[in-house]
């Protein structure tokens, strides 16, 4: 992997780094101090509503001033409205906002770094790159 591609943290990394766990906690503080995380406004969002405090909202909120958020257009819901429909014509249940991840991470050409096992699933139908640690 490319030592400054763009990383796309998934809300399911972003809750073990606050908590302190490895290895998301030394993964992640790595990949801020090599200034390639991104995010979206879905997994911000995800996040916000998780929160357990005013002061970790707060921290959430610092989050639109640190990172590179990847822009959504309406070409972006199209796609993922797509992707989710192709997925679950097989069958495949899969989170509309996994969808969105996804298609968001080929846009920007970044990777996902999650332990949501959908992007698994996702991955054999998209051409989306997982991270691994």
């Amino acid at each position: 992997m490319n030592a400054s591609a763009r990383i796309l943290v998934d809300t399911s990394v972003w809750i073990d780094f606050f908590r302190k766990k490895e290895p998301a906690f030394t993964t992640i503080a790595q990949l801020i101090d090599e200034d390639r995380i991104c995010c979206t406004g879905i997994i911000l969002s995800e996040l916000m509503q998780g929160a357990n405090s005013e002061k970790e909202l707060n921290v959430l909120k610092d989050f639109l001033h640190v990172y590179s958020f990847i822009n959504e257009t309406p070409e972006t819901w199209k796609k993922a409205g797509e992707l989710s429909f192709r997925l679950r014509k097989l069958g495949k249940e899969t989170p509309l906002s996994d969808c969105l991840i996804s298609v968001l991470s080929l846009e920007a050409a970044a990777s996902i770094y999650t332990y949501d096992k959908h992007f698994e699933t996702i991955k054999t139908f998209e051409n989306i790159s997982l991270f691994s640690e």
